[in-house]
């Protein structure tokens, strides 16, 4: 899965760090966010992340 990094961001937007996954994934079906990024937020592994770069780099290395 390859996750636009501008939509991840913008799905990210409003989640008070640090957060785990099921609280960055809800914000970001609050935030409208697509299947897609929902699905690659899906896939992180259960731990607190400390940033939304931390989030990002998961993904990037998830997808």
């Amino acid at each position: 899965m390859n996750a636009n990094p501008i939509e991840l961001q913008k799905a990210l937007g409003g989640v008070n760090y640090p957060a785990g996954k099921g609280t960055i994934v809800d914000q970001a079906r609050q935030n409208g966010a697509g299947d897609e990024i929902v699905a690659a937020l899906d896939a992180l592994p259960e731990k607190e992340y400390e940033s939304p770069a931390q989030v990002s780099k998961e993904v990037a290395q998830e997808s």
